[in-house]
C-alpha cells in the first residue's frame, strides 16, 4: 500500500449559525447573535481543500449532517419559544469541524495492522453530543474496506472524549509505526476540561496501540481557561515536529521529555509566552492551523489570515521562516466564517493516513468535484442566516433540500 495522509475537511452545512453555544469557546461567544453567511463559508472551506490539492497533497471530505435534527428536538421536548439555546442546538452545522469527528490510529500503530477509527462521543456539549451515530454512518461508508480499516462505536458517556483535536501523531514517514499522543484536561476550572483521561486511554486500548509508543500528557488547566477548549488551538504535531505554546500543557519540559522517550527524534517549536501570549496566540488561531509535509519534503503552517494581523504573531512567523528551522512557510487562508465560530484550518480537517485506493472513491476531492461542490454551494446554500430566523419552516426546507441536492450529486442518498 501507499499510505498517506488524507485531510478530510467538513463541508460547511447550509444551517452555519452563530448561536455561541459552545462554553469555552471565545470565539464563539463573542459572536453570538451576529449574522452568519453559510454560502460563504461553505465556499471558504472549498477554498482551503483546493489550495491543499494544488499542493500536491491527498484531500477528502465529509456531509454535513441532517439539520435540523429532528430527533433531538422530540427527545428534548424543545419548546421554539422559550428554549431558544436548544432550539439552535438542533440547527447545529458544529460537524464542519472533523477534527472531532474521530480519533485515528494509522495500520502501522495498531496491533492487526488497520487504520482505526473511533468517533468522538462530544457529551460535554448538547449541540455536538447529537452528532456521533451520524457521523459513524459516514466514516461507515468512507472507511469501509474492512481488509484496511475498523470503525469503532464512540466511547461510552461519561468519559468525554473529542476526538483528533485531543491527538498527535509523531513518526519518522507515514509507512512506519509512530508515536501516539493523547491530552487531556482536568475537571473543576472555569471552563469544561472536554477531554477526559479515561477516553483517551479507552481509545488507546480499542486501537491496540502499543503502550511504550503511547503518550499521555495533561493538557495546561490554565490554557483551557484561557478558551483553549481543545489542545489544537495551543498545539499541532507533524512528523517529528511539535509546534506547540510555551504554555500548552501543564509541565512542557516534562511533556517534551515523556514524548522524547517513546520518540527520540522529537523536534520542538516553541512560541514563548514573551513573544507570542496565550491570549494572542488563541485570538489569532496560530496553532490551530496544519502542519503539512509538502511533496517536496518540507513543512508548511496553513494557518488563518488573522495570524498576519497580529503584529507579534506575524513577527514570530517571520522569525521561525527565517531561521531555516523544520517549517519552511507559513500559508495564509481566509477561512473567517469558521474562525467567528471558533474554529480554524486545523478544527476543519481530519486526518487519516491510509491508501487513498482503500477510500471509498465519493469521499475524496478533486478538481471535477471541487467545482461541481462550488456549484450545489452557490445554488443551494443560503446566503446569510440573522439569528432569528432559526426554527423557521422555510428556512428549515431549504437547507434540508440543499444538503439533499449534495447528497444527490455525490450518490450518497443513503445518508439522507
Amino acid at each position: 500500500m501507499s499510505l498517506q495522509e488524507i485531510n478530510f475537511d467538513g463541508i460547511v452545512g447550509p444551517s452555519h449559525n452563530y448561536a455561541g453555544l459552545s462554553l469555552g469557546n471565545i470565539a464563539s461567544a463573542s459572536h453570538k447573535g451576529d449574522p452568519s453567511y453559510p454560502r460563504a463559508a461553505a465556499l471558504q472551506g472549498i477554498g482551503k481543500m483546493r489550495g491543499n490539492m494544488a499542493r500536491g497533497l491527498a484531500q477528502g471530505f465529509l456531509l454535513p449532517l441532517p439539520r435540523p435534527n429532528v430527533q433531538t428536538l422530540r427527545r428534548l421536548a424543545v419548546d421554539p419559544v422559550q428554549d431558544r439555546a436548544l432550539l439552535a442546538a438542533a440547527w447545529s452545522a458544529s460537524s464542519m469541524w472533523t477534527a472531532n469527528a474521530a480519533t485515528v490510529s494509522p495500520a502501522p500503530d495498531t496491533a492487526d495492522g488497520k487504520c482505526h477509527l473511533t468517533p468522538a462521543n462530544l457529551v460535554t456539549m448538547v449541540h455536538r453530543a447529537q452528532e456521533w451515530r451520524d457521523t459513524k454512518a459516514q466514516l461507515d461508508i468512507a472507511f469501509g474496506n474492512r481488509d484496511h480499516f475498523t470503525v469503532h462505536d464512540a466511547v461510552p458517556p461519561s468519559f468525554g472524549d473529542e476526538g483528533a483535536a485531543n491527538h498527535m501523531r509523531f513518526c519518522e514517514g507515514h509507512g512506519t509505526p509512530g508515536v501516539e499522543v493523547f491530552v487531556y484536561g482536568r475537571p473543576g476550572g472555569k471552563f469544561p476540561a472536554r477531554q477526559h483521561e479515561q477516553a483517551s486511554r479507552t481509545v488507546g486500548r480499542l486501537h491496540g496501540l502499543d503502550p511504550a509508543r503511547t503518550v499521555f500528557i495533561e493538557q495546561n488547566p490554565a490554557a483551557i481557561e484561557a478558551g483553549a477548549f481543545h489542545n489544537d488551538v495551543v498545539s499541532v504535531a507533524n512528523g517529528k515536529v511539535l509546534f506547540t505554546h510555551e504554555e500548552a500543557f501543564a509541565d512542557g519540559p516534562t511533556a517534551y521529555e515523556a514524548i522524547r522517550a517513546a520518540f527520540p527524534t522529537l523536534e520542538v517549536v516553541e512560541v514563548p509566552s514573551s513573544a507570542v501570549s496565550l491570549a494572542e496566540a488563541i485570538k489569532t488561531y496560530l496553532f490551530n492551523a496544519q502542519l503539512l509535509t509538502l511533496p517536496d519534503g518540507t513543512m508548511a503552517l496553513v494557518a488563518p489570515d488573522e495570524c498576519r494581523e497580529s503584529a507579534s504573531v506575524w513577527a514570530w512567523c517571520a522569525a521561525m521562516v527565517a531561521s531555516n528551522g523544520p517549517i519552511r512557510q507559513v500559508i495564509p487562508v481566509d477561512v473567517r466564517q469558521s474562525m467567528a465560530n471558533g474554529g480554524g484550518p486545523a478544527c476543519l480537517r481530519l486526518r487519516v493516513v491510509a491508501d487513498p485506493a482503500t477510500v471509498d472513491p465519493r469521499f475524496m476531492l478533486s478538481e471535477s468535484k471541487a467545482e461541481l461542490l462550488e456549484r450545489i454551494i452557490g445554488e443551494h446554500w443560503p446566503e446569510q442566516i440573522d439569528p432569528a430566523d432559526i426554527g423557521q419552516e422555510s428556512l428549515a426546507a431549504t437547507v434540508r433540500t440543499a444538503r439533499g441536492k449534495l447528497l444527490e450529486s455525490l450518490d450518497l442518498q443513503i445518508l439522507g
